[in-house]
């Protein structure tokens, strides 16, 4: 390949990992502060779509992007409201009403989004990076979800309020000990519900950005699963919010492989590339998950239905 070549498939490869990962980057820090409460949400997806659709739908009816995502981040609260809810009543299963309220999510966004298929909404402003080069490839590539520096500074936020906060230590305490945030006075289910609405509103960001940046429509199948693998992914960042920031660059850079190559010319093995993020999922769990053991950073109540 020609010099030029290698500069667009780099700049396609870095453009494709912000532009893929965002919506990783928002569902994995909602996720991880769900799951610091000691609560896990596999109803994500349906929260991603659920958002993804009502994101694109404020967009078009109020001809704003920005009060689309609101509309988005809040369609996602209120799923992840209801599944905090249910998850505190006794003898509830947090992963069985997850996969409950993924199809629910999923189905209502399908139902409730066919009239959007066809029509366009206003789109996300775009930080131009690749404003240094006079290839045009290299502009395009390196368009920037406005997004994006949001979600890194919700990182960093989450980060510090985590060590630093009264509230941020409570949600802690409730994801390791739910006795002891007991004996202090404090309810673990309120705790837990705050925390995962909370954190439904941050991945409702992820869903508007996938229908009002990238790809910038809505359609049926707008997710692939992305929120289901950021599951995944949080156990890769060790429940971490810095490091999220990192495993969903890396997820996108994943996804950004075969667009990349395309960009520059080889058209070979595009849909066995589309494959990586999956297979990448799969090796971070084979790797990170032993059969009894616990992963570091792991939340000591996590999953606990007890309120």
């Amino acid at each position: 390949m020609t010099a030029d070549q290698w500069i667009a498939l780099v700049a396609g490869l870095v453009g494709g990992a912000l532009r893929v990962g965002a919506p990783f980057l928002f569902v994995s820090l909602g996720e991880c502060l769900t799951e610091k409460s000691g609560r896990i949400n596999l109803g994500l997806e349906g929260v991603l779509v659920l958002s993804a659709m009502a994101a694109f739908g404020g967009a078009y009816l109020t001809d704003s992007a920005w009060l689309g995502v609101l509309i988005g981040a809040t369609a996602g609260a209120l799923l992840a409201l209801l599944h905090g809810l249910l998850c505190s009543l006794d003898r509830v299963n947090d992963v069985a009403t997850g996969i409950a309220l993924m199809l629910l999510g999923t189905g209502l966004a399908f139902y409730l989004g066919k009239p959007l298929i066809q029509p366009q909404a206003p789109q996300l402003p775009a930080i131009a990076l690749g404003f240094w080069s006079d290839n045009t490839v290299v502009r395009s590539a390196l368009q920037l979800n406005a997004l994006v520096p949001i979600g890194v500074a919700l990182a960093v936020l989450l980060w510090w309020g985590f060590a630093h906060t009264r509230a941020g230590l409570l949600v802690r305490m409730a994801g390791d000990s739910a006795q002891a945030t007991r004996a202090l006075g404090y309810s673990v289910s309120g705790l837990r519900i705050a925390a995962t609405t909370a954190g439904g509103f941050i991945a409702g960001l992820g869903g508007a950005s996938l229908t009002l940046f990238y790809p910038g429509s809505w359609n049926e199948g707008i997710s692939s699963g992305q929120g289901l693998i950021a599951v995944a992914l949080v156990i890769f960042a060790r429940w971490s919010p810095l490091r999220c920031v990192g495993a969903a660059l890396l997820f996108g850079g994943a996804g950004a492989i075969g667009p990349a190559l395309q960009s520059i010319g080889i058209g070979w093995g595009y849909h066995l590339f589309n494959t990586v993020p999956y297979v990448l999922t799969l090796v971070i769990l084979v790797f990170t998950c032993k059969p009894g053991a616990v992963a570091a950073g792991s939340p000591g109540e996590l999953s606990s239905t007890r309120s």
